[in-house]
């Protein structure tokens, strides 16, 4: 059974809009492109002081707001570009390494790597059966499952689309997204949240 880590913090949403309004300024946590190739422990300043915010946020977190504390800290990472193979705010996230850092960030949970590996972890979940949190697959290119999201509720996901975008919330409706749907997930440890 999950347990989130102690050191996570208590968050309960009052207004869904004050998560889902749009940001002043994503620039302030994202390294600039000059940053982006180094590898010491600066270009990591932006990423550990959104984590240590949001942290700080949710401590005292108890298994009740776990979903309620993901989407929150989800929302906090929209406008950061897209990075192949990108796993934190200074350099960008890909889909999968968008949801990795969301789920170990907020909750504590530490995902799969890759969108397929994390389709594989999950547990299945009817569309109409979809709450906040569970994982939403996409095949985009050929038959593998190739992209993945974070579900929010009323069909909309937020997740790291691809090149030249950012995170954004999407939603399942749209054709494009509707067309390459393949399925839902649930991560197991928040299956009994």
């Amino acid at each position: 059974m999950f347990a989130p880590a102690t050191a996570l913090a208590q968050s309960t949403v009052s207004d869904i809009a004050s998560i889902t309004a749009p940001k002043a300024d994503a620039s302030q946590a994202v390294a600039s492109d000059d940053e982006e190739s180094s590898d010491d422990a600066s270009s990591d300043d932006d990423g550990d002081s959104l984590v240590a915010a949001a942290t700080a946020k949710l401590a005292g977190h108890v298994d009740g707001h776990a979903r309620e504390a993901l989407l929150a800290f989800a929302m906090k990472l929209r406008d950061i570009r897209y990075h192949r193979g990108g796993r934190k705010p200074s350099t960008g996230f890909d889909c999968s390494g968008f949801v990795r850092y969301v789920f170990l960030h907020s909750i504590g949970l530490d995902l799969p790597t890759n969108s397929a590996s994390q389709f594989l972890a999950g547990l299945k979940v009817k569309r109409n059966e979809m709450k906040t949190g569970d994982l939403v697959f996409f095949r985009t290119r050929g038959k593998a499952i190739s992209h993945v999201g974070i579900y929010i509720d009323n069909g909309q996901f937020i997740h790291s689309p691809s090149a030249g975008k950012t995170v954004r919330v999407d939603s399942l409706n749209e054709a494009y997204w509707a067309k390459h749907f393949v399925g839902a997930k649930r991560p197991e440890g928040i299956a009994t949240i």
